[in-house]
């Protein structure tokens, strides 16, 4: 009898701990957010979009990686979900195909923590901002999905364009996509102005405004916009591979899925889901029947002043999260440590 006792005393200890660890975060302070219904054209609430997504298939969440904030609302996310009782897959820009093993082998207990984020190659914020996400499926049994590209791809890619994929083996090309369009659309437009970062002149430099020197300039000028160009479309079609991969991989998913589906929510950088292109839009295009929504969550520094137009465009639903200014920032980790 007194082993039974210790039995449950020890379970009950054990899922208390458990429960601790992953609810963590929601003991957090309040994150200041506002959200905006774009097909109503009025800002809502949170818990109303939260309702909205619940009935979704797939749910696209884009982010600025550095905004802590966003993160915390990205958990918010999936906890709201989970009140509704769905049962959620969650997928990351963050890892990539070739890790898809070991991240089921730490989700099932069988790595531990440590061995697998020496074998997963997990981005440097990864304990302070995904590790809540990830441990929050594991805790709950949910699926997870590692649907990017494996980074040597994305920068053979853009060394040498679509092209190198025909130099993978076949072991390294299913990491990859099979189907590729790279369409010269309005995705690539904002790709393009996104690329186009030109060094400022030197003020200090000697000017020579003789004919000869100014046809050298043109010329040079010229040929480095030739450059350009052939560089901006070799990093676009590497882009391409990356929106193709993560969206063949949650199409995959998705198919795979039984009759009463979870809900896949997606993680990744706002360029690749904003105004419902590149992953979304390929997304779309493999699963054209799916019931498909983008949050895009943006970082200000006003949350009451805000010019909708600027961004009501970007998804479904657009998150104003707040995002101190740097100083603001500074003085507060400051005044933290004294």
């Amino acid at each position: 009898m007194n082993k039974f006792r210790y039995a449950i005393l020890l379970a009950l200890t054990l899922s208390i701990a458990a429960y601790a660890q992953v609810h963590e975060a929601s003991a957090s302070s309040y994150v200041p957010q506002r959200v905006y219904d774009a097909k109503t054209k009025k800002f809502s609430d949170f818990e109303t979009m939260l309702a909205e997504l619940a009935r979704a298939e797939i749910v696209f969440v884009g982010e600025q990686h550095d905004d802590s904030n966003t993160h915390r609302l990205e958990r918010a996310i999936l906890e709201g979900l989970m009140r509704r009782e769905r049962k959620v897959t969650v997928a990351f820009e963050m890892f990539e195909r070739d890790v898809q093993t070991f991240v089921n082998e730490y989700l099932a207990g069988n790595v531990t923590e440590e061995g697998f984020l020496k074998i997963s190659r997990p981005w440097p914020n990864y304990a302070k901002d995904y590790r809540p996400l990830l441990e929050l499926a594991k805790a709950h049994q949910w699926k997870v999905i590692a649907g990017n590209v494996p980074r040597r791809h994305a920068s053979l890619v853009s060394k040498s364009g679509l092209k190198g994929l025909d130099t993978l083996s076949p072991d390294e090309r299913k990491y990859v996509a099979a189907e590729q369009q790279c369409p010269m659309d309005d995705y690539f437009k904002r790709f393009a102005e996104a690329m186009t970062a030109h060094p400022a002149d030197d003020a200090n430099a000697k000017k020579d405004d003789s004919p000869e020197a100014k046809k050298k300039a043109e010329e040079e000028a010229a040929q480095m916009a030739v450059k350009m160009k052939a560089m901006t479309e070799r990093f676009y079609q590497a882009q391409c591979v990356k929106d193709e991969t993560m969206a063949e991989s949650l199409a995959q998913a998705y198919n795979e899925a039984s009759a009463n589906k979870p809900i896949i929510v997606h993680f990744n950088g706002a360029f690749h889901s904003d105004y419902k292109l590149g992953t979304a839009a390929r997304t779309v295009r493999r699963l054209p029947k799916a019931n498909v929504k983008v949050v895009s969550i943006v970082p200000l520094e006003n949350l009451d002043t805000i010019n909708v137009d600027e961004y009501r465009k970007r998804g479904d639903y657009v998150v104003f999260t707040y995002r101190p200014r740097k100083v603001d920032a500074d003085k507060a980790n400051a005044t933290t440590q004294k």
